[in-house]
């Protein structure tokens, strides 16, 4: 009953008179139906207008069609014969059910071949003696040329042009059911029905300046380019398209922050800073000196600074943070950082608050683990303004916390925190500055589109004498040496990370890896060594302790899982050891490797791994070659591609359905420049020619953190 309302439903909509819908269910495309529409569904297809943009993940230039008698074994062709003879048979070893098609183009005959598809013997029965296009890799069998599930497509009886040869033809992307003849007809038919009533979304200025072709015109040819220089200028049109208003909603989002309520224009002068600084025992580096200036020009400004601040761990970013707060504390104002875990906002607390005494300060940490009455001592002393710094974790943002006057505020690793975690704390002062860390890397084209409303700084410098890395691979094999180096190290007073393989599965799996790795260490290995435990089911509290024991020297071994990948410093422990190192992604390699070089003694990062898959030898080359963060950021997105490089998923960033980050950089530039350039000459997109961008904006990016607040 449903069935037959459905197909009368969709016989009604194709003989309306109505315009077509392209949000109309992609079940009433021309070829569709309702078993397609489920496979579709699978790919994220849902409407007609899902459908055009269900773009090509390669092409295959079939534009020069061979002759069955000049074919070699091993070349992949398109030729054109007659069905001559289709059979089912069985193979006589194994009797698997086989498919075998002969077509003759005049000049010879190919067979082609398909396993336990039986159906297909009854469809080139009617066939023959028609021609059909083959597209494929020849091979010799027993009969001659063979190919080997071959595409192929019947050609129509008026000669016309197929979509499989003679042309550039895309191949899509597929699930199981879905064939790429059929996908390829079911386009061709959406676009000639809804690419006259698709509207398209970009200013017809910026279209005109900027030499791009119009939307209608860059879908067509980005399907069933007529040549490489068509879909060239689609592709360009397209990927310009998805940048510019991923641009757009982020410079709104940019708009809405900092420019829609005033900030704060701080007196910035020699003075704010000039206490610190001489106390300082040793010279910033260029970079910090150069980072400290771009932030200190933006707190002088009357609009919110929004900046983010990239350095490599021990670059020195905790001390560009204390040099920016020296000048909202200058100015009457407080100043707050938010970290991510306990202890590591205890760790900036103990070094801030070092720094701190000696200028005079007064500090208060905030975190959920301290006692009622410690917190509300805490509370009182952020209230009243005796609390020059507040360092906490998210409990700084909670109901009850008020601030005397809070005119800055820091984040530290950024990618911890959700957009409205970050809000909140900004909300507890009048619009304040918004300084961001991380010591995360990450390549500029992806900081664009990631954090494209923060201003970007990067500390690329590291302080002199401090000593690299020294990082080593060694296969599996070498593990019993590598523990024997270790336990030298101990012996001198030193301190050891073992980090355990990566379980993706579960993080219960983690766990009882990491346990059972610490027990066999404990009975095995380090029988007389102070061994500890580190895993992310423990307590805070607990793993407060661990690492707590571990900085005071009680613990000598740490095994522990990832959850060290951002935490304390200690600067006694100078071996990074990693267990199956290929598991673990370059940005986690190398956040691990930074728990180590931290104090005076020679630093060694140990990879334990038999790689082997390419990716995996890659990744291990680039630890072995290079400490620069910035570096392996880039062959970390490389090798991995924008997708799955680290932080975007948590990013609130849409995927990009054809734009590359990595290849079309000039094009995101570009339309960087054109979205924010608009923003400023009109800030509501309230003019005529823009509503419509806004709500396109908000269709777009609905569900994401880019429709909401920085």
């Amino acid at each position: 009953m449903q069935e037959s309302q459905s197909r009368t439903a969709g016989s009604e909509l194709r003989k309306s008179a109505r315009p077509p819908d392209p949000g109309m269910s992609v079940q009433f495309v021309k070829g569709v139906g309702e078993r397609l529409c489920k496979l579709f569904g699978k790919l994220g297809i849902f409407t007609a207008q899902d459908l055009l943009w269900h773009f090509p993940r390669r092409y295959e230039d079939r534009r020069s069609m061979r002759r069955i008698a000049q074919l070699h074994a091993g070349e992949t062709a398109c030729f054109r014969g007659k069905v001559r003879v289709a059979d089912n048979m069985r193979t006589p070893r194994s009797g698997t059910l086989l498919t075998r098609v002969a077509v003759d183009d005049g000049s010879g005959i190919a067979y082609l071949v398909w396993f336990n598809q039986w159906y297909l013997k009854n469809k080139f029965a009617k066939l023959l003696g028609k021609d059909i296009v083959v597209y494929g890799t020849a091979q010799f069998g027993s009969r001659g040329i063979e190919f080997t599930n071959p595409e192929w497509e019947e050609i129509s009886d008026d000669g016309g042009d197929t979509l499989s040869s003679n042309r550039i033809v895309p191949v899509y992307p597929l699930t199981e059911g879905l064939f790429q003849g059929r996908v390829r007809r079911i386009i061709y038919n959406a676009l000639d029905t809804y690419l006259p009533v698709v509207e398209d979304p970009l200013p017809e200025e910026i279209r005109k300046r900027r030499g791009l072709v119009d939307l209608a015109t860059a879908l067509r040819n980005i399907h069933f380019p007529p040549s490489e220089e068509a879909r060239e200028e689609a592709r360009l049109r397209l990927v310009y398209e998805e940048f510019f208003f991923l641009q757009l909603a982020l410079a709104l989002r940019r708009q809405n922050v900092t420019t829609a309520l005033p900030g704060i224009a701080f007196d910035v002068t020699p003075e704010c800073s000039k206490r610190l600084y001489e106390i300082l025992p040793f010279e910033l580096t260029n970079a910090q000196k150069r980072v400290i200036r771009e932030i200190e020009r933006d707190m002088a400004r009357p609009i919110a600074m929004n900046r983010l601040v990239q350095g490599d761990v021990g670059s020195g970013k905790t001390l560009v943070a204390l040099a920016s707060m020296m000048v909202a504390i200058h100015n009457g104002y407080q100043a707050a950082l938010m970290a991510p875990t306990e202890i590591l906002a205890e760790q900036h607390y103990l070094v801030l608050t070092r720094w701190a005494e000696q200028l005079g300060l007064e500090t208060a940490l905030l975190t959920g683990s301290l006692t009622a009455k410690e917190k509300r001592a805490a509370r009182e002393r952020i209230a009243s303004g005796q609390a020059h710094i507040a360092i906490g974790t998210h409990a700084l943002i909670q109901e009850d916390v008020e601030f005397a006057k809070l005119g800055l505020v820091v984040v530290d690793e950024q990618h911890r925190f959700g957009v409205l975690q970050r809000a909140a704390l900004r909300d507890k002062g009048l619009n304040p500055d918004v300084l961001v860390m991380t010591a995360t890397p990450i390549p500029r084209t992806l900081a664009l589109t990631v954090y494209g409303d923060l201003d970007l700084s990067v500390i690329d410098e590291m302080p002199p004498g401090r000593k690299p890395i020294k990082t080593h691979l060694k296969a599996t094999s070498e593990r019993p040496r590598v523990y024997d180096a270790a336990r030298k190290l101990i012996n001198e007073g030193r301190q050891v990370y073992i980090v355990c393989p990566l379980v993706e599965e579960s993080e219960k799996l983690q766990v009882k890896a990491a346990t059972e790795l610490a027990e066999h260490l404990q009975r095995d290995v380090f029988p007389d060594i102070a061994l500890g435990l580190l895993h992310g089911q423990m307590k805070p509290a607990e793993k407060d302790d661990i690492m707590r024991r571990f900085r005071d020297g009680e613990i000598q071994v740490l095994v522990s899982t990832t959850v060290i990948e951002v935490g304390v410093d200690v600067p006694n422990a100078c071996v990074m050891l990693i267990e199956d190192a290929e598991r673990f992604g370059l940005a986690q390699l190398h956040q691990l490797r930074g728990r180590v070089g931290r104090g005076e003694h020679q630093s060694f990062c140990v990879l334990i791994s038999d790689p082997n898959t390419d990716d995996a030898r890659q990744r291990m080359d680039v630890m072995v070659r290079t400490c620069d963060g910035f570096e392996i950021a880039e062959e970390d997105l490389r090798i991995r591609g924008p997708g799955e490089f680290y932080g975007t998923r948590q990013s609130g960033v849409p995927s990009l359905r054809i734009a590359n980050i990595l290849r079309d950089v000039d094009i995101l530039e570009m339309s960087r420049e054109d979205a924010f350039e608009l923003i400023k000459a009109d800030p509501k997109l309230s003019a005529s020619v823009h509503r419509d961008l806004r709500d396109i904006i908000k269709k777009r990016f609905e569900g994401s953190d880019l429709v909401t607040v920085s």
